[in-house]
């Protein structure tokens, strides 16, 4: 298998991670959150929903898990709580034992692997039996927005093209279902979110983003070394993503797949 993370950990990137929260990121897992429960979060990156597992579930232990060293580094720096840790590990080759887990969360995780099949397997196995698999993944294909701007439809596509070149699957949220089925997952629910930007401290927070990250991140570095675009092509990328942040009338909409699963 071959694959490597699309994002990177630019500052841009980490910037639109830190956004997620158990409520616009997890709700669809709010009502199975119990205190006491066990959770590990798979593909944590920078930790602000795995605190607030910590915080729902305590005294439950919560192990925030990620393959980058330097985004667990600073997790753990930033967010300390009792039942709460933050450890460098693969997702195919979990460090645990079989049935350690009340639950198995992974959020925009499964997109990124080359074989999400193999790591849903993985999340079961360290799962109890009976426990809950979980996940969440966007859509990207599924996006729209307005106004209709040649630039971000640019955006998309390069973003296609550069996130497949790098082993994932960037429309992953509607393949949930199939893959829980190929994973052999029991009682395997499905169910789709949308993240909305519309007004403008939404937009300028999100268009911002885009705006830096497809000049400095190592999507940016992908689309020039591969040659799937230029410098020119990623400036006016760049620039789409403020025109559609000044403009009075920008919405923009990310479905995402969800799954819900018993061990």
């Amino acid at each position: 298998m071959s694959e490597r993370y699309t994002h990177g950990h630019h500052e841009s990137v980490l910037k639109s991670h830190t956004w997620r929260t158990i409520e616009n990121s997890a709700a669809y897992l709010a009502p199975l959150l119990t205190a006491g429960r066990s959770l590990l979060d798979l593909g944590c990156g920078p930790g602000t929903i795995t605190v607030e597992f910590a915080d729902r579930l305590a005294p439950g232990r919560v192990v925030g898990l990620d393959a980058a060293s330097e985004v667990i580094a600073r997790a753990s720096s930033e967010f300390q709580r009792d039942n709460l840790e933050f450890i460098v590990g693969d997702a195919y080759e979990l460090p645990f034992d079989d049935d350690t887990f009340d639950i198995v969360h992974a959020h925009q995780t499964l997109q990124h692997v080359a074989d999400p099949v193999a790591v849903l397997r993985e999340m079961r196995r360290v799962a109890k039996p009976g426990g809950i698999i979980a996940a969440r993944d966007v859509d990207y294909a599924g996006t729209f927005w307005y106004p209709q701007l040649p630039g971000l439809d640019a955006w998309l596509g390069l973003y296609e093209r550069v996130h497949r070149s790098n082993g994932g699957e960037p429309d992953a949220g509607r393949r949930l279902k199939a893959w829980a089925r190929e994973a052999d997952l029991d009682e395997a629910e499905t169910t789709a979110s949308v993240w909305n930007f519309a007004n403008a401290t939404d937009r300028e927070w999100w268009g911002s983003m885009w705006e830096a990250r497809v000049l400095q991140s190592a999507f940016a570095a992908d689309a020039l070394g591969k040659g799937y675009a230029t410098q020119q092509d990623l400036e006016a990328i760049s620039h789409a993503w403020r025109e559609w942040a000044d403009h009075e009338d920008g919405w923009l909409a990310m479905p995402h797949g969800e799954l819900l699963a018993r061990a």
